[in-house]
This record gives C-alpha cells, sequence and structure tokens, in this order.
C-alpha cells in the first residue's frame, strides 16, 4: 500500500508541521498547490475543532495566543495587517472591533479560518457596546 503523504493530524507535533507546511505553500502562491492548501486546511481545522484549540476562545484571545505561539508581539501586527499601533492596541484591548479586511489578513498570515475571528465578542469602549456584535460596528452606517 502507497504512504499517504498527508494523514489525519494525530498529535500536536504533526500538528505544527502541518500548519508550517500550510505556510510555506501560501507564501509560495504559484498556484500549483491548490488542492494541497486545501486538504492541509481541513486537516488542520479538523483538528482545531476536535481538541478545542479556538471554540472557546473570543477572536481577541485566539490572536493573543496566535501571536504567542508565533512568537509575536503587538508591534508585529502593524505589518501583518497594515494598522498603526494606535489601532493595534485598541483592537487588543477590546476597544475597537476587526474589521473584514483585518480578519481576512490575520486568517491568512496564520492560516486559520476567519470564523475564528468572524464571531461576536464585548467590547469596553462605551460608544461601541450599542452594536450586539461587533461585526455590525464595522458595518457601514447610513
Amino acid at each position: 500500500m502507497k504512504n499517504l503523504k498527508y494523514t489525519i493530524i494525530k498529535n500536536k507535533k504533526q500538528y505544527n508541521a502541518y500548519c508550517d507546511k500550510l505556510e510555506e505553500l501560501v507564501l509560495r502562491e504559484d498556484g500549483t498547490t491548490e488542492d494541497e492548501i486545501e486538504l492541509l486546511t481541513l486537516l488542520i481545522e479538523k483538528w482545531d475543532k476536535k481538541n478545542g484549540t479556538l471554540s472557546e476562545k473570543d477572536p481577541i484571545e485566539i490572536l493573543n495566543a496566535l501571536l504567542k505561539d508565533h512568537g509575536l508581539k503587538a508591534k508585529d501586527l502593524v505589518e501583518i495587517v497594515g494598522l498603526s499601533k494606535g489601532t493595534i492596541s485598541k483592537i487588543l484591548n477590546y476597544h475597537a472591533g476587526l474589521s473584514r479586511q483585518t480578519i481576512r489578513k490575520l486568517s491568512a498570515h496564520f492560516k486559520v479560518s476567519q470564523e475564528a475571528f468572524n464571531r461576536p465578542y464585548t467590547l469596553k469602549n462605551r460608544h461601541n457596546q450599542k452594536h450586539s456584535s461587533v461585526r455590525l460596528m464595522n458595518s457601514e452606517k447610513t
């Protein structure tokens, strides 16, 4: 029987290796690895769901955990998402929500589903608390 290149993730070491491989493939961006990227994404998301690595946390807790896991600091997010240091600080301190564009950039950089960042959470900023969901705060106002 032929050995498979990828299998169901069974431990954290394999999970980390698959995450690294996925990051490598996405950065390559040559269009020849789309199926491999989709398969790795599926396997990683399955591991995340099974092990509860993302499900219980709000988007900011997830972002902080990803920063820690990748050895990054808040100032590194300035370059990753293209926002000012002040805006990054507001996001990390629950004073501003994540925009759709920021969610896409974070998702792509950390190789996690956009759903991880696109969930409601409570803001500390009194002005924005009237919104039942952070997603509403980021929508256009008329």
